[in-house]
């Protein structure tokens, strides 16, 4: 994707930063190499946003081709809105007193700079007021009446830069556009940008080194340019068609803030916030499973205010789980009366609401991998050794996890198959993985995930690289259809 920087008049920008284009607004808004240009990122550095000027038509019809602009046309609106000013400033109000408690000014304006400011103490509050007011060159200003308040933010016009600042500009933008970049150069035009959020300190992601290879590769073949990207990222979201999120979800987390923007922006997103929210909460899980008639061991939602609990109604061993469990973590059996209440307290502590469940046995638990409402992989999870569930987080090395069997989809029993199926389909989609039991004829849903993991040998076992390849499809096909309707709307 080429990446542009507007301005009126090029002396404007005199800096040389590989990659970048620099092109005269009357350029951009007449010449029509860039009216038809299908995907670029746009930094409008012109003088004036105000309605009707040029910098304002640049943003405008920016987003009418499709492009990915820096500032779009909400956020210079935004510019306008003291309501929004006031709510960012209450929002950020712990921040904005840290950054300034040793000003003894009455005023104090800030100038932000791709993000950051000439002094360090600021970084912080810059790089919010950044990720909330996408644009490149920005003024804040701050009074003091008994405490900071922000009273406006604005853009700054790139020719009203002081000569002082311009190293420092320089310096920032080229930090800017020459980020690490963790992906494959092998196709320096992409048509697309994937990010692919992950954490590089997660202990159990849901992918690992070689499975993001090979979805690095896999978009490199269908001209996706992919880019694995951070927690500290998250006011880049914008550059980017699309997010693939790599990193275990969860709601009051970053990843559902990632998650959430990204959807706001338009990019595609896996996983989508409903499928977040959704999936995360075996609560939600259990009442929707139960409600579409789709089999699931006994279950009952206990209450921290009336903790009645139907013991006489379930057979023990008992399962007792948090609703935002994931990995196995934050589930316990119980054998009897005793542990039940005793374990229920303590799960209570961090939840109005926990799930109570029939235990249910098998050697193996089916993961049916989903995505867009079609099943890609199949796997059998065995339990670990001496346990009762395929992770085993008190043992360490290999007896931590159980085997695994991956099989070709169309070896799954149907009703496996029809159930996953089922199942996924009420939440949405996007890629979900599904557990099952099968006990003879019969067949239950334990949960559906929302970010199943992926990794090599083990889910791609019997697709391979073309498993990979699946999933970029979607991508790629998803962010087409989303152009297609955009175009067909202007």
């Amino acid at each position: 994707m080429r990446t542009l920087v507007v301005v009126n008049n090029p002396k404007d920008w005199s800096f040389q930063i590989d990659r970048i284009e620099i092109v005269e607004a009357k350029a951009y808004l007449t010449e029509s190499s860039y009216a038809e240009l299908r995907t670029a990122r746009v930094f409008n550095l012109c003088r004036s946003y105000k309605y009707q000027a040029t910098g304002y038509y640049v943003s405008l019809l920016a987003e009418a081709r499709g492009h990915r602009v820096f500032p779009n046309v909400s956020t210079i609106q935004d510019f306008k809105s003291q309501t929004i000013i006031r709510s960012i400033s209450d929002d950020l109000d712990e921040l904005i007193q840290k950054s300034f408690s040793k000003i003894k000014s009455k005023d104090f304006e800030l100038s932000i700079y791709f993000g950051q400011n000439t002094a360090k103490q600021y970084e912080k509050l810059c790089t919010q007021l950044g990720s909330l007011f996408q644009a490149p060159l920005l003024r804040a200003n701050f009074i003091f009446n008994k405490r900071w308040i922000l009273q406006n933010i604005s853009p700054i016009p790139v020719n009203e830069i002081p000569e002082n600042h311009r190293p420092y500009l320089e310096e920032f933008a080229a930090a800017y556009f020459s980020k690490k970049r963790i992906y494959s150069a092998k196709i320096p035009m992409a048509a697309y940008d994937l990010a692919i959020l992950i954490n590089p300190d997660e202990k159990e992601p849901p992918s690992n080194k070689k499975a993001l290879d090979s979805f690095i590769a896999a978009g490199d073949e269908l001209g996706i340019r992919c880019e694995l990207i951070t927690k500290d990222d998250y006011s880049r979201i914008p550059e980017f068609d699309a997010l693939f999120i790599r990193e275990t979800t969860s709601v009051n987390h970053h990843t559902y803030r990632f998650a959430r923007r990204a959807f706001t922006e338009g990019l595609v997103v896996l996983d989508d916030p409903r499928s977040i929210l959704k999936c995360t909460n075996k609560v939600y899980l259990a009442e929707v499973l139960n409600r579409a008639k789709i089999p699931t061991p006994e279950t009952f939602i206990i209450h921290k205010d009336t903790i009645d609990i139907p013991a006489e109604q379930l057979d023990f061993p008992i399962v007792l789980k948090q609703p935002d469990s994931s990995f196995s973590q934050g589930v316990v059996k119980v054998e009897n009366v005793e542990e039940l209440y005793r374990d229920v307290k303590k799960l209570l502590e961090n939840s109005d609401l926990i799930i109570a469940q029939e235990f249910t046995y098998s050697e193996f638990d089916w993961r049916i991998g989903i995505l867009d409402k079609k099943p890609i992989f199949a796997c059998k999870y065995y339990m670990a050794k001496d346990h009762w569930q395929i992770y085993n987080w008190k043992n360490k090395g290999d007896d931590q996890y159980g085997n695994f069997e991956a099989l070709p989809v169309y070896q799954v029993p149907k009703k496996v198959l029809s159930t996953a199926l089922k199942a996924a389909n009420l939440i949405g989609d996007g890629l979900y993985g599904v557990d099952l039991k099968q006990l003879g004829d019969n067949v239950v849903v334990i949960e559906v995930n929302d970010n199943p993991s992926i990794e090599t040998g083990i889910e791609d076992y019997i697709m391979g690289e073309h498993l990979y390849l699946e999933i970029m499809k979607y991508f790629k096909e998803k962010i087409e259809a989303g152009r297609s309707i955009k175009e067909l709307s202007i």
